[in-house]
């Protein structure tokens, strides 16, 4: 339970983190107005799409780390 709540403290981050770097004068400048049109926008769920494939790739450097530091490790 403790590696999903870390797994998502990590995911919705980045959500925050990616969605105001991509849209920040949106964000600035009319932030209600911002997030009123993605309720209407034709890919609403663009922002879970491009922040789940930004986390695989994230993911795949810390299994790829790991597996280095397991190797590496003293027995």
């Amino acid at each position: 339970m403790i590696n999903l709540k870390k797994e998502l403290i990590i995911f919705f981050s980045l959500l925050v983190i990616v969605s105001i770097g991509i849209h920040f004068d949106a964000w600035i400048n009319h932030p209600m107005e911002h997030m009123e049109s993605l309720f209407s926008h034709s890919m609403a769920y663009h922002p879970f799409l491009y922040v789940f494939l930004i986390y695989l790739v994230i993911g795949f450097f810390r299994v790829i780390i790991n597996l280095i530091k397991k190797l590496f490790k003293r027995k």
